[in-house]
């Protein structure tokens, strides 16, 4: 019974702040007069009373989180307040119906970025505005799942982060969790002001520049406009290419740079030279692809950094359409799509440091073949690993594909041809944004998809974003009653 209180009183915080946001948003959109206050007074109005009850009945229980509890209330949040975040996308004047509503809002909380909007160079400012928050909390919100829950749940060799609140010395960074939420909260406000400096000094209107700080930042990738970045000065991609990278990278080492003024990855692990290798050396395959082409070099450039550091961080935004560049760009794409930022970031994807992991183990059994008496244990850059980390992170890629592939055969059934079921399945469970093809490719939109998919596809958006584990704990028995 105090499970479910806990579970109530955390829950009708979460939607009573939603609601006073909603509000707050009410009279955002009274100054733009634009027409949608009372879309979100109402959506204010509609989670405010269920927030309050839920307040209430929880009320005087000590709101300590056990593992049980955080588990509980991640999976329902996810998945719950999705629903509450598409009500002024229903009531305001794009009229979305119920399934579109949901997918746009799903899709902005998870940082996805995918959108069944068209128009959005003339949609009103305030709900520009909405999704581009729903794309920052999202944000901010996986961050701490990332740090506070998934190193316990071990998913997927999360485990090795479990310290990442000491330095190599053992001391603490910060006193106390609340002092670290802190931190981090304002690193990422502080990283949403630079960028949002930067695209208005750069030639955004103050407007477009909040916006799309907010979703860069996050690597969410919403837009105001249907052509994402194409139409602004070219200036500006670089912004977005500096600012989606901080995005990726883990928000410790900005603690630790802050604090100690070295920016350290973290327990040794070199996640952040990999993910900056992966960008260098694609941008130089896809740079020279469009050399070839005769393509000039400051736009090949231009063109190849900003896509690559776009799609590898799962931001999402596009410049251009890059399945014009050849067969060779779409499948370098394609598996572009899967490798994600660093643990503890804002990206989504498999993650760099999984594909160290996966890399070193290989490694040292091929040494061990060679040498079949060699007892020496694995390291990454220091850190001794463990036949436990290797084993999780095998076992999360094996579902990983799982998934993918039995997202792509669902999407399939529900009619899609072979290109946009393999691109839709793997950008929606690595929270990219757009996929490949010429329906949900970067120059495409989701909106002419059957609802059918939409749902599958907001369902497979959740599963990446809560890194899968965390969604099928909740369905072992054993869990509820442990």
């Amino acid at each position: 019974m105090r499970d479910f209180r806990v579970i109530l009183l955390t829950s009708g915080w979460l939607l009573a702040g939603m609601a006073g946001l909603a509000a707050l948003h009410g009279a955002v959109a009274q100054f733009f007069s634009d027409g949608q206050a009372p879309a979100f007074y109402a959506t204010a109005v509609i989670g405010f009373v269920p927030g309050v009850l839920a307040l209430a009945a929880g009320w005087g229980t000590k709101p300590d989180l056990h593992f049980r509890q955080a588990v509980l209330i991640t999976v329902l949040a996810w998945f719950g307040l999705p629903v509450f975040c598409a009500l002024p996308f229903i009531l305001g004047s794009w009229h979305l119906g119920f399934v579109d509503a949901l997918f746009e809002s799903v899709s902005g909380l998870t940082t996805t970025g995918s959108t069944v909007v068209i128009g959005l160079d003339d949609s009103p400012p305030s709900l520009l505005l909405w999704r581009s928050i729903l794309q920052w909390i999202g944000g901010v919100g996986i961050i701490a799942l990332s740090i506070a829950l998934l190193p316990f749940l071990k998913v997927g060799g999360m485990q090795l982060f479990k310290m990442e609140s000491s330095d190599r010395t053992g001391e603490k960074l910060l006193a106390s969790p609340n002092q670290l939420a802190v931190a981090i909260g304002a690193i990422y406000l502080g990283l949403t002001i630079a960028c949002l400096i930067g695209y208005r000094v750069t030639g955004m209107t103050g407007f477009e520049a909040l916006c799309h700080a907010l979703t860069t930042v996050s690597t969410g990738g919403y837009s105001t406009s249907d052509a994402s970045l194409g139409n602004f000065p070219v200036a500006t991609h670089w912004v977005a290419t500096i600012f989606m990278a901080a995005g990726a990278l883990p928000f410790m080492a900005y603690v630790r740079l802050a604090r100690n003024n070295v920016f350290r990855p973290g327990r040794g692990l070199g996640q952040v030279g990999g993910f900056f290798l992966v960008i260098g050396l694609a941008s130089a395959v896809i740079c020279t692809l469009r050399l070839i082409e005769d393509q000039s070099l400051p736009v090949a450039i231009r063109q190849a950094v900003f896509n690559v550091t776009s799609v590898v961080t799962t931001t999402g935004y596009a410049t251009a359409d890059y399945q014009l560049w050849g067969s060779f760009a779409i499948a370098a794409f394609f598996f572009l799509t899967f490798v994600g930022g660093c643990a503890g970031s804002t990206a989504g994807g498999f993650k760099i440091f999984r594909f160290e992991v996966l890399a070193k183990a290989l490694w040292e059994n091929l040494n061990r073949t060679a040498q079949p008496h060699s007892l020496a244990p694995m390291r990454i850059n220091g850190q001794r690993l463990r036949a436990e980390d290797v084993a999780s992170v095998a076992l999360f890629s094996a579902v990983y594909v799982a998934t993918f592939a039995i997202g792509a055969l669902v999407l399939g059934a529900t009619g899609l041809d072979l290109m946009t079921s393999l691109s839709g399945s793997a950008t929606a469970l690595a929270n990219v944004g757009p996929g490949l093809g010429a329906v949900i490719g970067p120059a495409g939109n989701f909106s002419g998809l059957p609802h059918s998919t939409k749902l599958v596809l907001g369902a497979i958006m959740v599963l990446g974003r809560l890194e899968i584990f965390t969604v099928l704990v909740f369905f072992v028995p054993r869990f509820h009653t442990a």
